[in-house]
């Protein structure tokens, strides 16, 4: 091959490839420590502000699943949602309430002030760094009492942003036949081991989901619709499992996956739409200070 034809192969190969290497590089992480702090500004500016913080937690999840379940399928979802509407993601997150699985190995459960106060600084320095809208995704069950009592408590004092509160939503018309009992499917059941085989087959060990049983015990009977007790969970699911693992199929995990990932898409378009939160907020909070001139 002559000099000639070297060079005019080069120039192929660069005309072909460059512009694909160019949009590699130029494409920005939605992972916040990804990002270089130049980088970090770019990411602030092209998600107008939108940050998304997914919560999962460290707990049993029956004999099949791994103990970062909750956190691995959320961030799973969310890195998904981000693809389609851009927003800069939070560092992995389990500081959540999790209890009721303290009497299971590897579960990782922090008291409830250090859960609060991690949780308020932490979307603090969101604020401090440009986010100014932020979305807390839940990926955990027992997040559900926990997150939108944070939300509510941010009206406490003066802020100039506003947390939101995505929950989980997988479930949807059209979604494939369950093979088990969906009043029960909770908690490393059908329902989310089939998020898993998608999210992370590598750690999903489906041979391993009838070693224990994920019955409802009922060992509460008797107590009318109404009346609370913290030991609920324990006293229905002891072996913190709750379904059928077992039955899970990547079909229905397909379904769910992608539905979890649309409800987050059409979180950050409404929240990068949503001019009224901050205001209203603002508003609330100077009229806090002098109630008796409320009108």
């Amino acid at each position: 091959m002559n000099r000639r034809s070297v060079s005019v192969v080069a120039l192929s190969f660069v005309m072909l490839f460059a512009p694909r290497l160019i949009s590699a590089q130029t494409k920005l992480s939605a992972k916040w420590e990804e990002l270089t702090a130049g980088d970090f500004v770019k990411g602030i500016q092209q998600s107008k502000g939108v940050c998304l913080l997914p919560i999962g937690i460290v707990e049993k999840h029956g004999p099949h699943l791994p103990l970062g379940t909750d956190l691995l399928n959320v961030r799973y979802a969310t890195e998904h949602a981000t693809d389609q509407e851009y927003a800069v993601i939070f560092p992995s997150y389990y500081f959540g309430q999790i209890f009721e699985a303290k009497h299971e190995p590897g579960t990782v459960a922090y008291s409830l002030g250090v859960q609060f106060k991690l949780l308020q600084e932490t979307t603090d320095e969101m604020g401090r760094n440009g986010c100014k809208k932020i979305i807390i995704v839940n990926g955990h069950g027992g997040n559900n009492s926990l997150l939108p009592f944070f939300a509510q408590s941010q009206l406490e004092s003066p802020r100039d942003y506003v947390v939101y509160v995505q929950s989980i939503a997988r479930s949807a018309p059209g979604e494939p036949v369950h093979k088990s009992d969906r009043s029960t499917d909770m908690h490393a059941g059908e329902s989310e081991t089939s998020v898993s085989m998608i999210a992370r087959p590598d750690l999903v060990h489906l041979d391993r989901a009838r070693q224990e049983s994920g019955a409802d015990q009922g060992r509460l009977k008797g107590m009318p619709d109404g009346l609370y007790t913290g030991i609920w969970w324990y006293a229905r699911f002891p072996n913190h499992y709750a379904g059928e693992g077992a039955v899970a199929s990547r079909e229905l995990g397909e379904f769910e996956a992608r539905t979890w990932i649309n409800s987050i898409v059409a979180a950050i378009k409404a929240v990068k739409a949503d001019s009224e939160s901050l205001r209203l907020q603002n508003e609330f909070f100077e009229r806090s200070k002098q109630p008796l001139q409320t009108r």
